[in-house]
């Protein structure tokens, strides 16, 4: 049995991601932020968080990347990917619909929707899209957009469906952990890493991708975030295909440590195949 802990309240995509991995017999605490659910991890609260990390509409999640980045070190056990879909919610008999709660990434995904439909009402931005649905139930606010399953957990009305600009949004979760657990290569593996370079120099990007070029390792994200220490100054978070044990990766990582200031590792863990 393990516990995880997830970006709640209950209803949250991610806790329709969870329950992808989770067993029946593991407990599920849902938290009110990322790094509160990041932070169950640090004190061994939770074996795992599962956060969202990137949108295929919308983008990243910066404070996962940043978490990663710069907090206290965690690596990543596994992914999963979800369909979103969004549905506009109310209590029931509500028409007056003025104020709308979601989540600025929801809220981004539906702006042809609510301006269309709702142009003068105003959007409160929430930690997600199951606490705005929690507001509506609670009389706080008129609507919200969220899933269908935050509308059956706070008995509220679906007055429309699968809202988005873009019908086939995909989201990618990470259930992340503490260092030490390191899964067995299946051929089919993602690498994470942080790499930060030691003073921005012109070719500094260029000398990361040689290196992996050079061993033909490929990389499938990369996302550039700033150090927080001065303007202009960043590090980079990368996905590359393959298992730090492959030797492609494992000579790419020996190579870029030659180069770089530091690097971090956030993990290798299989790829989920998307259906």
């Amino acid at each position: 049995m393990h516990t995880y802990a997830y970006l709640g309240p209950a209803g949250t995509f991610t806790e329709a991601a969870l329950l992808k991995i989770a067993g029946a017999d593991d407990l599920r605490t849902p938290y009110n932020t990322v790094t509160a659910a990041l932070d169950a991890v640090r004190a061994d609260r939770a074996d795992f968080a599962l956060v969202p990390i990137e949108n295929s509409v919308e983008g990243v999640v910066a404070r996962t990347l940043d978490e990663l980045a710069t907090g206290e070190p965690l690596t990543i056990a596994a992914e999963v990917t979800l369909p979103v879909t969004f549905d506009l919610m109310v209590k029931a008999g509500t028409r007056d619909i003025k104020r709308i709660g979601t989540h600025p990434h929801a809220e981004s995904q539906c702006r042809t929707y609510i301006s269309t439909n709702y142009p003068d009402a105003v959007i409160f931005p929430t930690n997600s899209t199951a606490a705005a649905a929690e507001l509506v139930a609670r009389g706080e606010l008129d609507a919200a957009i969220a899933s269908t399953v935050a509308a059956e957990n706070f008995g509220l009305e679906v007055i429309a469906q699968n809202i988005g600009d873009n019908q086939i949004a995909v989201t990618r979760f990470i259930a992340a952990q503490k260092p030490g657990n390191l899964s067995s290569s299946t051929g089919h593996d993602r690498t994470s890493l942080v790499v930060y370079i030691d003073i921005d120099h012109a070719g500094a990007l260029l000398e990361i991708l040689t290196v992996f070029a050079k061993y033909d390792v490929n990389l499938t994200f990369i996302q550039s975030r700033p150090t927080g220490r001065e303007l202009g100054h960043y590090h980079f978070i990368i996905d590359v295909e393959g298992h730090i044990n492959d030797e492609a990766v494992a000579k790419s990582m020996e190579e870029l440590r030659e180069i770089c200031d530091d690097i971090r590792f956030l993990g290798s863990y299989p790829r989920e195949v998307r259906s």
